[in-house]
Formats: C-alpha cells, structure tokens, sequence
C-alpha cells in the first residue's frame, strides 16, 4: 500500500477497513502489511485518493 504525501490523515481508510490494518496516528498512516487482505476498501473510501494498491 502507498500512501501519497497530500493524505490529510482523515482516517477515512482506517475506519473501513475490514482487517483493521491502517492506523492512522499524528501526520502519518501506518499500513500494517501482514494483516491487509488488499482488499481496496481504504483506497475506495479516500476522498483524496491518497491511497494506491501496490
């Protein structure tokens, strides 16, 4: 998962996702890569689209 550099953080991401992978903590967004199914809920519920699927 990549996180671009416009994120504002919003947790939008970390809020739909079913697996509980993203934490989103002051001025960054940790993707936990063992426990994302790649699903691309996260990326689909960005409103900036500031996620992208590797």
């Amino acid at each position: 998962m990549i996180v671009k550099d416009y994120c504002l953080y919003c947790g939008e991401c970390a809020g739909i996702c079913p697996s509980n992978a993203i934490d989103v903590q002051e001025l960054t967004v940790v993707i936990n890569d063992e426990k994302c199914v790649k699903c691309g809920l996260c990326v689909q519920a960005c409103p900036l689209n500031a996620l992208e699927l590797e």
